[in-house]
């Protein structure tokens, strides 16, 4: 998937089919964001962004409905059974939509089939904090750490399959070495465990920066193929030492197949449009998110690739969910 802003800004053609698209009235009334997660939290802050922003371009509400539970499978199944008119959107984050369909059986929908790519919101990394209890100032300290103590280190997710369990694992895999886990029921209490010594480490989204600046963890690297402006200073693991692993958090709309096509492009040139404004990109960036803006066939095409890096993943590491 293209990493860079300006690469991803819609063509002319696109936009002429996206006009064709409100000429036909659409949105001819309130449009819902159905949103996989709780309210208050990072995600409800992306969606909420956006929406606001498209809703004031549309002079239409478009309003956040949560449906959180079961991997974001609740919300995923309800807007893949929901009329294909672009009324019922879902937001998705790009990892957690594409393990839970791995993590999950017998869920109604395909990931992939039964969606449209609408286009995306943001890009940004995972970083590997550790306390400071832990005898490593570097990714190369902490790799040498858990070698010369197999199985001695633990690190804390917001649940069995989630995101920041999939990164650990990724990282282990890549590192050679092997560590403990220890889920907790959200990222605030395994964040809480972490600086309370509990756990020594945690792959956690740039809501942790508060308490990095505080002193009170330590980031040791990003998780992105590329430094991010939003981590400034941190290396990527890469950098630090620990090559082949590249975890973007990449979030996005998406609609229910059959979609129409210039309602697509409508949808996709509002966002483009959205993510070029400075307030925008400035409420993105303070909340800790990279705007990041793409095509529908880009973000379909990354949404594939994600499905199978992380079936692979959750196989070999031998996730499930209870």
């Amino acid at each position: 998937m293209p990493s860079r802003f300006l690469r991803a800004l819609i063509p002319a053609a696109a936009a002429l089919l996206a006009a064709g698209a409100f000429a036909q009235g659409y949105p001819a009334k309130a449009v819902r964001v159905i949103v996989p997660f709780p309210p208050g939290g990072s995600a409800d802050a992306a969606s909420r962004s956006m929406a606001e922003k498209l809703s004031g371009l549309w002079g239409r509400p478009v309003v956040l409905e949560h449906k959180p539970g079961a991997g974001t499978t609740i919300a995923a199944a309800y807007v893949a059974a929901s009329a294909p008119d672009a009324y019922t959107l879902l937001f998705c984050g790009a990892i957690s939509h594409a393990a839970s369909a791995n993590l999950y059986p017998n869920l109604g929908y395909d990931a992939l089939k039964s969606f449209a790519a609408l286009g995306t919101i943001s890009l940004s990394p995972f970083i590997l904090v550790v306390n400071q209890n832990t005898k490593a100032g570097t990714v190369r300290e902490l790799v040498e750490l858990a070698r010369a103590k197999p199985g001695v280190l633990n690190y804390a997710s917001s649940g069995n399959g989630a995101s920041p369990h999939l990164a650990a694992e990724m990282f282990a895999h890549a590192a050679g070495i092997r560590m403990v886990h220890v889920p907790f029921k959200g990222m605030a209490p395994a964040l809480l465990a972490l600086v309370s010594g509990e756990v020594d480490l945690a792959f956690a989204d740039v809501a942790v920066m508060p308490q990095v600046r505080s002193g009170r963890l330590k980031a040791l690297a990003v998780t992105t193929a590329r430094a991010s402006p939003l981590v400034p200073g941190v290396p990527t693991l890469a950098e630090a030492g620990v090559a082949g692993v590249d975890i973007p958090s990449v979030t996005g709309f998406i609609a229910p197949a059959g979609t129409p096509r210039e309602t697509v492009a409508f949808i996709n040139a509002s966002m483009g449009k959205a993510l070029a404004s400075n307030d925008l990109r400035e409420r993105l960036i303070g909340l800790g998110f990279e705007p990041y803006a793409s095509t529908p066939e880009e973000f379909g095409a990354f949404l594939a690739t994600e499905l199978r890096r992380y079936a692979q993943v959750i196989r070999e590491a031998g996730i499930k969910v209870d």
